[in-house]
């Protein structure tokens, strides 16, 4: 019977990959190829009798098209990643290879990029056992196994790396290749990049071990001798136990599941199994070869930083007791071009490990996903998951407590009812609206159109939210994710091409920034130019265009200050030139005030909140129009007109109707709320 790890793996050895076939090997047998017999021949032989062939490439999908994707059930806690670790680190007498697990290749979207995992210093290559699955749905995955006794040098493990991806490259020369790599992995990473500066890399490195010459581990090597076997291992875990990391990366496999003591002792319990497991993946001599090859990797890397050009995501946990890692970070994204930070403030370095932490909502969330040479916000775009939409939900409950939305729609025949039964459900589809202040209609109307009638709007957005330098100046590096991971995309004429030739559900703003930043007494004005920008494209696809209004900003927000306020502030200009730089401007080509698009942060004063309000107009049909509409451009004009008046149309008669309604503020809701439960709808002014 097999075991566990041969269930889940299949092992190459390290190589250039793409010229081989997999093979998987059964318990009782071991990959025996030499490290010198795969170099001196390029390719493998074929596998000896005992070892089960496999297809390359798995069976593909068709490209997501559904708001969740399927539910995958992950291995989780620290249990599972020592289950699954036990044949790997009995000593084979085998060189480095790479293993991919068998759950990564059931269901993959076509042209998956490679993904290749560089482990951390215990070498086993099961880092992201918790991620296999989901993983295994966007890439093809492969890990580096380091056998325990194996004492390859630092360089020669990046040789190791970097002939496979170059056979990679060879193989697959338009899609990026994607290494994550975690403390010395994250090293290897860096080396291959800096010595392949003419392949496509996407860098992930989760607490690198760049900064081994500042970490408490570079003095352990000095008196490890006196520390008897296996305790010399409890130095190292005792330092990230510091940090709460067992805690957390134990607690998985036990919540929700025992009582409060018995779950305590559950912890303990896979804590020492987690210590005497570190100690055979580990034992003495290899970790003060580890040590070692740490103090080498840091220094070779860091000559090298300069020449690193790659599009890199650094991941760096606020509890790492072993490195610097929040430091180190920040350090890298000032000498890396094209880089990113993603803080974990509680999390400590074994960063994959934690049950909190899910590495592919973070490359979504930070647009780092693509299968080209170039990001493609479309068709490189990856649904939400269930989960990724109910922590969504919970992000902003905060918000649909608060400003407790009245959705109201138009009906075909003109009658206005509440809730979306007007909206069409089939694509494609413009919804053109106002933009409230700081966009404040979004998430509500985003939630609603999601949970009810499971409509995913694509937001066309501004460019500032997808630039690294504005980035850079948030005090939170993950402000604008939450918008990236329900699809925004550049505003630009080729992103709703593309989005209406998908059939999407597009959520446009023709006003822009100048209406989401008006200033002192413009609240509900519109900002539009002059020119029908959409029009002609809506009746290219035959898209339906529903106008919308809003109402509420004025109950939520008192405008103290505005961008005339703010520019006299003495060296904001400073800021301003920063903030509005050429990479970001908008309209431009714009006269009057809808050419003023700079973003600024306003004063705001929060007020007693009163209560949102939507309207989505009748739709507008554009099918069967789209020679009419393209060549009469004085037609077009007229229709763009009439949307425009009927956002008006839609803003002045919530306006209006909103005096009416007896719950506008949140005192009477709560009331009602608190008599009623709190899961009712609230009502609100008569139709």
């Amino acid at each position: 019977m097999a075991t566990a790890a041969s269930a889940v793996l299949r092992f190459w050895p390290a190589m250039g990959r793409s010229f081989t076939k997999p093979f998987r090997r059964e318990p009782s047998e071991a990959v025996t190829t030499s490290m010198a017999e795969t170099a001196a021949s390029g390719v493998m032989s074929e596998p000896k009798s005992g070892l089960k062939c496999e297809a390359v490439r798995p069976p593909t999908i068709p490209e997501a098209s559904a708001v969740f994707d399927e539910t995958v059930v992950e291995p989780r806690g620290i249990a599972d990643f020592i289950e699954h670790s036990r044949e790997l680190v009995r000593p084979d007498g085998g060189p480095p290879r790479w293993i991919s697990p068998l759950d990564c290749g059931k269901s993959r979207l076509p042209n998956s990029p490679p993904l290749f995992f560089l482990p951390g210093i215990d070498g086993v290559g099961l880092g992201l056992i918790r991620h296999h699955q989901r993983l295994g749905k966007i890439f093809d995955v492969w890990c580096l196994h380091i056998p325990v006794m194996d004492r390859t040098p630092f360089e020669g493990l990046v040789e190791i790396v970097e002939r496979t991806v170059r056979t990679e490259n060879y193989v697959l020369p338009n899609s990026p290749i994607y290494l994550v790599g975690e403390c010395l992995g994250a090293c290897i990473a860096l080396a291959v990049v800096a010595r392949n500066p003419d392949i496509d890399f996407v860098l992930i490195l989760s607490n690198p071990a760049t900064s081994f010459s500042k970490s408490q581990l570079q003095y352990l090597s000095s008196f490890l001798d006196m520390v008897p076997e296996p305790l010399h291992v409890s130095v190292q875990y005792f330092f990230d136990a510091l940090s709460g990391n067992t805690l957390r990366t134990s607690v998985a496999s036990v919540e929700d599941v025992l009582p409060l003591q018995l779950g305590f002792s559950e912890i303990f319990s896979n804590s020492l199994a987690f210590l005497s497991f570190l100690s055979k993946i580990l034992p003495k001599d290899s970790f003060t070869w580890k040590l070692k090859m740490l103090k080498s990797a840091c220094s070779y890397v860091n000559a090298r930083l300069h020449v690193v050009e790659a599009q890199t995501l650094v991941l760096a946990s606020g509890r790492d007791q072993l490195f610097p890692s929040t430091e180190e970070a920040k350090r890298l994204c000032r000498i890396l071009p094209n880089s990113r930070v993603r803080h974990f403030n509680n999390s400590g370095h074994n960063l994959f490990l934690e049950d909190s932490f899910d590495i592919v909502s973070v490359i979504k969330d930070s647009n780092f996903y693509r299968r080209s040479k170039h990001k493609d916000f479309v068709s490189d775009y990856l649904p939400l998951t269930r989960y990724e939409f109910q922590k969504f939900i919970e992000e902003y409950r905060w918000m649909d407590i608060a400003a407790c939305p009245v959705m109201l729609s138009t009906l075909d025949d003109g009658q206005i009812v509440k809730g979306l039964a007007g909206i069409p459900s089939d694509g494609p589809a413009i919804f053109v609206g106002y933009h409230m202040l700081m966009g404040l209609e979004l998430a509500p109307m985003v939630i609603r159109f999601l949970a009810e009638k499971s409509i995913h709007l694509r937001g066309v957005a501004h460019p500032f939210i997808f630039n690294r330098d504005s980035e850079m100046l948030m005090m939170d590096s993950t402000s604008f994710d939450y918008m990236r991971r329900m699809g925004a995309v550049p505003v630009s004429a080729t992103s709703l091409y593309k989005l209406l030739s998908k059939k999407s559900f597009v959520l446009l703003y023709p006003g822009g920034s100048r209406e989401a930043l008006h200033r002192k007494g413009e609240e509900y004005k519109l900002f539009w130019p002059d020119q029908a920008e959409f029009v002609r494209m809506a009746a290219r696809f035959g898209a339906a265009i529903i106008p919308f209004g809003v109402a509420g900003e004025d109950d939520m927000l008192e405008l103290l200050l505005d961008y005339d306020d703010i520019i006299r502030i003495p060296f904001y200009n400073f800021l301003d030139k920063r903030i509005n730089n050429d990479a970001v401007r908008i309209r431009t080509d714009s006269e009057g005030e809808v050419g003023k698009q700079n973003l600024h942060f306003p004063g705001l004063l929060p007020k007693i909140p009163g209560r949102f309000y939507y309207l989505f107009g009748k739709p507008i049909q554009t099918r069967g129009m789209r020679h009419e509409l393209s060549q009469d451009r004085e037609k077009a004009h007229k229709m763009y007109m009439h949307i425009k008046s009927e956002v008006e149309h839609c803003i002045s008669y919530l306006k209006v109707k909103r005096e009416h309604d007896p719950f506008r503020h949140i005192l009477p809701r709560l009331l009602y709320q608190a008599s009623r439960g709190f899961t009712g709808e609230v009502p609100t002014f008569e139709l």
